[in-house]
């Protein structure tokens, strides 16, 4: 089923992105002086974070543990912080336990969501990425009512490209990004609507089509789709002002972008790209641009955000985790947004002009360390988790 140009459902309040190319921005004003404060050591290749309202922090990792830690950092309960509960996993190559939500109704109904892959029932060479919700039982670390409220269809016989991030819109439905799942047989269905592949989708807490959604009177769609044309967006996040969905996903060889995530829109892959066939100069696709495919906000050519030179390999920084600035702790970087890097190792700061990305800053490069996720804490730092299985736990605080 080919909907490549889609238009965007009518009636849509976001502001449009810009409908040609976005270069790469300059440089940002340099950042104020801060400090990174190593608040834990020895997690075995974490992958997400998430604050629960009093300052506690679940942390996933990839090899199927979710992890509850105190407000500065520290295992509970004497170090024995393993959360019991967790849904079974697909720990392979990118695989595993993957982001983790926190519902915004945990008061009342102390509900987390995950995101992970999961393997098919009848056949285990084929896994997708899932979603499931359950209820948390801080004191006792146990889950409670379990359930797999989504699954990306079809499986595939893949072990990348799992997307997985978990965001909350204003209304309370879920926000969740799938990978194409990276093989050549598999990155052009992230052009058709009737499979998961490559899609943002938009659901309820119970797992349903939200209300609103783009494609639900398309025939032959799935109505969870929001959005499509992605490769592996892994990182999300709602703009503070405007309440609209940004993503960054993974280029190939160059070519990582961050979007603005409009409903019904596509995003281009594999049809467009700034990004290079690995190993070969040859682009991606049928160029950077085409009519009626977006075009990102801003994007990367090489590891470290230089200039790309016409006629060299490009590289990528693969994004992973992003998180707006909306303390005063760094008042400084209040309504910028920033990105973790994992092979580019650094934390990207983007200077923000509304929906224009104005200005870049590459942090923290000196540390040479894979930068997994980004998050604000409401003590106004921000919080990183390295990838590794020496894994870290970070707080970037002024000097």
């Amino acid at each position: 089923m080919s909907t490549q140009g889609a238009p965007a459902p009518a009636g849509s309040s976001a502001a449009a992105p810009p409908a040609g190319a976005a270069p790469p921005a300059g440089a940002a004003p340099a950042s104020p002086s801060f400090k990174v404060t190593e608040l834990a050591t020895g997690l075995d290749t974490p992958w997400a974070l998430a604050f629960l309202p009093d300052g506690r922090m679940l942390i996933t990792q990839r090899g199927g543990q979710l992890r509850l830690r105190n407000a500065d950092g520290s295992a509970v309960n004497g170090g024995a912080d393993l959360v019991a509960g967790v849904p079974a996993v697909a720990a392979v190559g990118q695989g595993g336990l993957l982001d983790v939500a926190v519902d915004p109704a945990f008061a009342s109904n102390r509900r987390i969501y995950l995101s992970f892959a999961e393997r098919d029932g009848t056949d285990p060479s084929l896994n997708g990425t899932a979603v499931a919700r359950a209820e948390l039982d801080a004191a006792n670390r146990t889950l409670g009512n379990l359930t797999v409220i989504y699954r990306q269809s079809p499986k595939v016989d893949s072990t990348a490209h799992f997307g997985s991030r978990l965001v909350f819109d204003r209304n309370g439905y879920l926000f969740v990004t799938l990978g194409e799942r990276l093989l050549d047989t598999q990155r052009g269905f992230a052009q058709d609507l009737s499979r998961g592949n490559g899609k943002v989708i938009r659901i309820t807490t119970d797992g349903a089509p939200a209300p609103g959604n783009p494609f639900a009177a398309t025939a032959g769609a799935q109505p969870h789709i929001w959005s499509y044309g992605h490769r592996n967006p892994q990182g999300a996040a709602l703009h503070p002002a405007t309440g609209d969905l940004w993503t960054h996903e993974h280029g190939p060889q160059g070519g990582d972008e961050v979007n603005l995530t409009l409903p019904g829109r596509n995003y281009g892959w594999p049809v467009i790209s700034y990004g290079q066939e690995y190993g070969t100069l040859a682009q991606v696709g049928e160029g950077t641009a085409k009519p009626g495919l977006e075009q990102p906000l801003t994007y990367w050519e090489k590891i470290d955000g230089s200039a790309w030179t016409p006629g060299t390999q490009k590289s990528s920084i693969a994004p992973s985790g992003m998180a707006f600035y909306t303390g005063d702790a760094l008042a400084e970087w209040k309504g910028n947004l920033f990105v973790g890097a994992l092979a580019g190792t650094a934390l990207w700061r983007l200077k923000l002009d509304g929906n224009a990305v104005v200005g870049r800053e590459r942090l923290l490069a000196e540390r040479g360390e894979r930068i997994r996720d980004v998050r604000q804490g409401s003590d106004g730092w921000l919080y990183l988790l390295t990838d590794s299985s020496n894994g870290k736990l970070l707080r970037v605080e002024r000097q």
